[in-house]
């Protein structure tokens, strides 16, 4: 194998940060192949990532904007979740009766579910947000921000676009809405097409739905501390669904300060993507136009930390999971079952150790394997009895 690359950075003498940025840039380009655009991190994928800081692989692809579902095609194991186009073509239309009239009826319920005790919106206002790039967009959002913030009216701004630093590299972020309150407070909404029966919902989607609003919550935050005096971002986000079974909107204040809490920690303790890029061989890449054979090396020469819940969450979650299986690793059984195990790390290791062929008597890990198979041998004693007079 090829020797990993030297580590281009600016702490080298006469390398400015701009220029070591710019290498880093470049490398990331040179991953994806010559002319692949790169594949824009969203807030869904960014609480995935933090769900599993461990995984070098899925850094290092989402950081340099590889298309992981062409990569997983290309692999042989495509991924089998993701929105119907039917569920698309709803949840736009839902969006779009929810934000009619200037967003009238979000601004109501905002009223009415985060701040009643404010004057009641009369006419919000809309700012545009249009503009060249994502770096010009968000410049456009952090600016209408700051205006609204000074003007203390109601304010709603339609898919701005935020950025939120992420391993290294800038992750463009677009929330379905903000709205900034009269006092100048700021709220996340997050409006989705799954229903909310009798004013409650499926927990598992709005505990998704949190998780990627305190991404957004995140970015607000960063956008927030440039100002002077900095204004508050709210930790209620505003859930915005359908009632009951009808098409009519209504909506919840989720509280996120603990998944806020648990993403922004998970964040910061991701590998930065030039730190993983510059271990890698040299002439690694991930193009599209490679053969699957030499897309596959490319795959395998980034570590992966594979889990059970990667197969929500990853298109390459069942390449992951056959070669994790191959190499018995007991991550595949679950983090947690991998947590209880301590340093053992292989299904061959855990039943060396039940066995008392391998491992550490005083490891509280053995211990629990040993006794656990000589219960089970005893409760099996009866049975093999019984057959064998038969």
């Amino acid at each position: 194998m090829p020797s990993p690359r030297t580590r281009e950075t600016a702490i080298q003498p006469g390398v400015s940060p701009a220029r070591a940025k710019s290498r880093a840039w470049g490398r990331l380009a040179e991953l994806r192949g010559p002319g692949v655009p790169a594949r824009a991190l969203d807030a869904r994928a960014l609480a995935a990532l933090a769900a599993n800081p461990g995984c070098g692989r899925r850094a290092i692809l989402d950081g340099a904007g590889v298309d992981k579902a062409a990569l997983a095609e290309a692999l042989g194991a495509p991924a089998v979740f993701g929105q119907s186009q039917f569920a698309f073509m709803r949840g736009n239309a839902f969006e779009a009766r929810v934000k009619t009239d200037g967003g009238a009826e979000l601004l109501r319920l905002a009223h009415t579910r985060l701040d009643p005790g404010a004057e009641p919106p009369r006419e919000g206002r809309v700012p545009d947000l249009s503009a060249v790039g994502p770096e010009g967009r968000t410049a456009r959002t952090a600016l209408a921000l700051r205006e609204a913030t000074q003007a203390g009216a109601w304010t709603l701004l339609d898919h701005p676009m935020l950025s939120l630093e992420v391993a290294g590299s800038p992750a463009y972020l677009e929330p379905d809405a903000v709205v900034v309150h009269p006092d100048g407070s700021w709220t996340v909404v997050e409006i989705k097409s799954f229903p909310m029966l009798d004013g409650s919902a499926d927990p598992a989607k709005v505990g998704a739905a949190a998780r990627q609003s305190a991404v957004y919550v995140l970015a607000l935050e960063d956008v927030a501390a440039r100002l002077d005096p900095v204004p508050r971002v709210r930790h209620r986000v505003l859930l915005v669904c359908p009632k009951d079974f009808s098409n009519l909107p209504t909506a919840s204040a989720v509280d996120v300060r603990k998944q806020r809490a648990v993403t922004a920690r998970q964040l910061t303790r991701l590998t930065r993507v030039e730190d993983i890029a510059d271990a890698l061989p040299e002439g690694v890449c991930f193009s599209p136009e490679l053969s699957s054979k030499e897309l596959r090396a490319a795959v395998e020469a980034v570590p992966a930390t594979y889990a059970p819940e990667c197969l929500a969450t990853c298109e390459l979650a069942f390449h992951c999971r056959t070669r994790s299986h191959a190499q018995g690793a007991v991550t595949a059984l679950g983090r947690s079952i991998r947590a209880d195990l301590g340093g053992l790390s292989t299904v061959e290791d855990v039943l060396a150790a039940a066995h008392g062929e391998a491992g550490d008597p005083d490891d509280p890990a053995v211990a629990a394997l040993r006794r656990a198979a000589a219960l089970r041998a005893e409760a099996l004693e009866p049975a093999g009895r019984e057959a064998a007079c038969r």
